[in-house]
C-alpha cells in the first residue's frame, strides 16, 4: 500500500484514510463490467467512495487493520435504512490491512443488492455529553450477509482472479431483480439454506429458521408459507433445484 502519500499526515484516521484510497484507485476494478479500475468519485460525495467509468456502478471503500469480523461499523442507521429501502446502497469493499507492513491481507466484495434490513443494526445512541447527542449510528452485520453475496478479492493475502470475482457476482445478479422489499426475505432464506451445509435438504430443515426469520420480519404471520415461496424463488433465480415436491439441492 502507498504508506508514503500520508507522510504529511499525522492523525492515524487520516493516513488510513489516504493510504486506502489511493490504494483502492490503483488496484479495485468492477465486477460489474469488464473495467479494469474505478474512478474516485467527487469529493464529499456521500457514502461513495468510486463510480466505474464504464457502467457507473458506485463503490464505497471501508478499510481497517483488524481482521474482518462479523461488523463493519457505517455511518447513521437512519440513513443507510434508508438506502437499503429504496435500493440506493453501493457496493461495498471491506479492507483488512497488516498496519506495520501496510499490506493487504482480505478484501470482500458486497453487491449493493445484498444488503437488507436484517444485514444492519442500530448501535447505542450517542450521549446527552456528545457532540451529536442522541445520534444513532449503525453496524453491518456480515453474518447475516449470505456467503455468497461476500465475495473474496484477497484471502490471507492471496488474490482471487477478477474473472472468478466477476462469475461470483454475475451469478448472484439475478437477485437484483426481485423488488428490494422481497428481497430481504431472499437474501434471509438464502442464507439460512447455505448455514445448513447440506447439498440436498427438505422444507423442514428450513422451518427449523422459522423463529429466527420471524424476529427478523416480525410483520409477517405465515413464516412457513413465505418460506416455501422463497425456496421457489431461489428455485427460479438458479440458487435450487427442486429434486420433489419439499425436497431441495443446491445449484453449484
Amino acid at each position: 500500500m502507498p504508506v508514503h502519500l500520508a507522510a504529511s499526515y499525522k492523525s492515524p484516521v487520516q493516513i488510513a484514510r489516504v493510504v486506502s484510497e489511493a490504494w483502492g484507485s490503483a488496484n479495485l476494478y468492477c465486477p460489474n463490467c469488464q473495467s479494469p479500475s474505478l474512478s474516485p468519485a467527487p469529493n464529499n460525495t456521500a457514502a461513495v467512495d468510486y463510480f466505474c467509468p464504464a457502467c457507473d456502478s458506485p463503490f464505497q471503500l471501508k478499510s481497517k487493520s483488524s481482521p474482518i469480523g462479523d461488523r463493519i461499523v457505517d455511518a447513521a442507521y437512519e440513513a443507510m435504512r434508508r438506502a437499503i429501502l429504496s435500493d440506493a446502497t453501493p457496493n461495498l469493499y471491506a479492507l483488512h490491512y497488516e498496519r506495520v507492513s501496510w499490506r493487504v491481507r482480505n478484501l470482500i466484495l458486497v453487491p449493493h443488492f445484498a444488503f437488507s434490513i436484517s444485514s444492519i443494526e442500530a448501535r447505542a445512541p450517542l450521549a446527552a455529553h456528545a457532540r451529536r447527542a442522541g445520534w444513532v449510528g449503525c453496524n453491518i452485520v456480515l453474518k447475516n450477509i449470505p456467503p455468497d453475496a461476500r465475495i473474496r478479492l484477497v484471502a490471507d493475502g492471496v488474490p482471487t482472479t477478477p474473472d472468478a470475482v466477476r462469475e461470483s457476482f454475475r451469478r448472484l445478479k439475478p437477485l437484483e431483480e426481485i423488488g428490494v422489499k422481497e428481497r430481504g426475505w431472499t437474501l434471509d432464506v438464502l442464507r439460512v439454506v447455505r448455514s445448513l451445509g447440506k447439498a440436498e435438504f427438505a422444507n423442514g430443515d428450513v422451518y427449523a429458521f422459522a423463529p429466527q426469520l420471524e424476529k427478523l420480519h416480525p410483520n409477517n404471520r405465515h413464516v412457513r408459507d413465505k418460506i416455501r415461496q422463497q425456496l421457489q424463488v431461489l428455485r427460479d433465480r438458479g440458487f435450487l433445484v427442486q429434486v420433489e415436491r419439499g425436497v431441495w439441492a443446491l445449484k453449484e
